[in-house]
């Protein structure tokens, strides 16, 4: 781990270091925060943020990626979660339409997946997580996360 101005990195050899990392980084975030995921496809976000929602004390059985539900509530210890995923939307206005700003404010810790869909939505206040596949080791992650509260 490595930390320069509000940005954390990780090398993740497995899912099992994945799951380590997301549950360090949970203990960071409080109501209102919203954490950006982005990452191409298979990098590990739906993963990231189970782990993260686990941390955090959802019980729910079954963290089903909200690819298709685009929105998934859930209750945590403490705090509301809102699990998005805008891959299958298209623009900024779309995603405004279906009131995700609601979600930016306590109660809730907003996760949203392919947040780089509407960046424009976000805030500056934003934590940015990205994952990105390595070349050289196929279940090896480079985690950068990035914003103002880390």
């Amino acid at each position: 781990m490595s930390i320069i101005e509000n940005r954390l990195n990780y090398i993740s050899h497995n899912e099992t270091e994945t799951i380590e990392i997301a549950k360090g980084f949970a203990a960071s975030l409080n109501a209102g925060d919203v954490v950006a995921f982005s990452g191409e496809l298979g990098a590990g976000k739906s993963l990231f943020c189970r782990a993260l929602m686990r941390a955090l004390g959802v019980q729910d059985e079954a963290l089903p990626s909200p690819t298709f539900s685009i929105i998934q509530e859930y209750d945590g210890a403490g705090c509301k979660l809102a699990h998005m995923d805008w891959y299958r939307l298209t623009d900024a206005d779309e995603i405004e339409m279906l009131g995700v700003r609601d979600y930016f404010q306590p109660p809730w810790i907003c996760l949203i997946e392919w947040a780089e869909r509407a960046n424009a939505l976000l805030s500056d206040a934003a934590i940015h997580v990205e994952i990105s596949c390595m070349e050289h080791d196929p279940s090896g992650r480079a985690i950068e996360i990035t914003g103002s509260t880390i």
